[in-house]
């Protein structure tokens, strides 16, 4: 890329050394990662502002400097060009390092507090089941085709998305799903390109640490229908409070989902599966639960906005299994073990919703053990609310650490217990490997046993180092030692 060409894209308040004859070879945010050819864009993050590394890009060889402020150097062979909001251009810039790779895909978003990585993997995989080429984008996993990479942000920033994007096309891919979170949306990463089809799941108590209120959090998340094009599709759940706020004011066509129409229906919710009417379409999955029900039901629908005959994404959803480490039952081979559970619930909500289901499923003299924590450096405001939601369906209670981060455990475990109104059925165990085994070592034969808050984690965060950590492989490794015993 040419400067000039650069310069057209961003629409600058101010360029020097606008002549300047150099082939641009990429755009980094991160000063470290430049290169001779490069162009440096100075990003205020929430903790740094990349303006303070203008020089150190200079000394490693960039060539282009976009920053919002005015900015004097007296290297003959860079360019500074100033522009208003660094940040609001950069998706766009990015994708054209990329050579446009957006343009060809067909791109999904989901957003809301819980069910988008359920949602994103169905549908990924009725597409993949369906003989589309397809990738996908989030929380769990990020897949180009079939191949896994490392995921570390539900939504990467601009110039990391760009790049997935490029390899996505080179590899064939011709839907993106993704999932996109409230940062993301507020934070600009996924401006530069259209949405087909955009989902919104359900809002609830969550990343109150950085939104600072509940409007503030639905707002970032309107974000993404309030930018769709009115070529896009909108696909809401109107059963959610938030519902109606997500579709006001968006260009797009809307299909208001709701399970109170005479159209969708939950039929039946067993231990064996879910089987549902969905725009008159019956729709069998061996997920269980009401919540499942919705994320199923937002599957079909994206998959059905993308043109997949209806009878088509019925029949592939029948083996889709969803994501990993989400209601994820832990295989023992043995009689007279108790039935263990993994799961991401990180928020009252959705805490409250999977031991609303395990509620409903279990045996009548079975009982319900729940093992939880919450994370360090996050809300605090919500770690006495998942107290309440673990209260109302459990029997017994084992308190533990999460991914405590750089606060002290035990501290986020006393904001737990303010939640507790009767500490009677609750233990306290910091030691989170100690506590799944506990909880495991007492269950008896018929009891559930719910392992909440990491799921498809394999590390606890502790101050700073992700130390291995497998929640669903501790809880095997219990099971096994609990059938040797019996």
């Amino acid at each position: 890329m040419q400067i000039n060409e650069l310069i057209a894209l961003i629409n600058p308040l101010d360029v020097t050394n606008q002549k300047l004859k150099v082939e641009l070879t990429g755009i980094h945010q991160d000063s470290r990662q430049v290169t001779p050819g490069s162009v440096f864009i100075a990003i205020r993050g929430t903790e740094v502002d990349g303006h303070i590394f203008l020089e150190d890009a200079i000394a490693r060889g960039a060539n282009v400097l976009i920053c919002e402020e005015s900015f004097y150097t007296e290297a003959p062979d860079v360019s500074v060009i100033e522009v208003e909001d660094t940040r609001t251009i950069l998706g766009t810039v990015a994708q054209a390092f990329a050579d446009n790779p957006a343009r060809n895909l067909r791109i999904v978003g989901i957003t809301g507090t819980n069910g988008k990585t359920t949602v994103a993997t169905l549908a990924y995989q009725v597409l993949c089941k369906t003989g589309r080429k397809s990738s996908l984008l989030g929380t769990v996993s990020k897949r180009i085709l079939l191949d896994e990479l490392d995921s570390s942000l539900t939504t990467s920033d601009p110039i990391e998305l760009a790049n997935d994007m490029r390899a996505m096309v080179d590899a064939g891919s011709e839907f993106l799903i993704m999932e996109v979170s409230s940062h993301a949306l507020s934070q600009e990463r996924v401006n530069g390109f259209d949405f087909e089809v955009a989902a919104f799941t359900n809002l609830s108590h969550d990343h109150l640490d950085y939104h600072n209120t509940v409007d503030d959090y639905a707002a970032s998340k309107k974000l993404l229908f309030d930018h769709l094009p009115p070529t896009s599709t909108a696909i809401i759940n109107i059963d959610d409070v938030r519902g109606h706020f997500m579709a006001s004011d968006t260009m797009a066509s809307v299909n208001e989902f709701s399970f109170k129409t005479d159209h969708n229906h939950i039929l039946q919710n067993t231990a064996e599966g879910l089987s549902l009417l969905v725009d008159g379409v019956n729709i069998q999955s061996p997920l269980v639960g009401d919540f499942n029900a919705y994320n199923v039901a937002q599957a079909f629908l994206i998959c059905k906005a993308l043109g997949i005959p209806a009878l088509e994404a019925a029949k592939a959803l029948q083996s889709c299994s969803g994501a990993s480490g989400r209601m994820e039952t832990v295989v023992a081979d043995g009689d007279n073990l108790p039935i263990v559970i993994v799961d991401y619930a990180h928020t009252p909500d959705a805490l409250l919703n999977i031991l609303a289901t395990l509620n409903d499923l279990r045996f009548e003299d079975s009982q319900l053990v729940c093992v939880f924590g919450a994370g360090g450096d996050r809300d605090p405001t919500k770690r006495p609310e998942m107290a309440k939601a673990a209260a109302k369906y459990s029997d017994r209670i084992v308190v533990t650490s999460d991914n405590p981060r750089f606060e002290n455990p035990d501290l986020i475990i006393e904001d737990i217990l303010k939640g507790f109104d009767d500490k009677k059925k609750v233990t306290v165990e910091p030691d989170r490997q100690k506590a799944i085994q506990a909880a495991i070592k007492s269950a008896n034969a018929k009891d559930l046993v719910l392992i909440a808050g990491k799921g498809h984690e394999d590390y606890q965060d502790i101050r700073g180092t992700k130390h291995p950590f497998n929640d669903y492989e501790i809880a095997e490794a219990a099971l096994q030692q609990k059938k040797e015993v019996h």
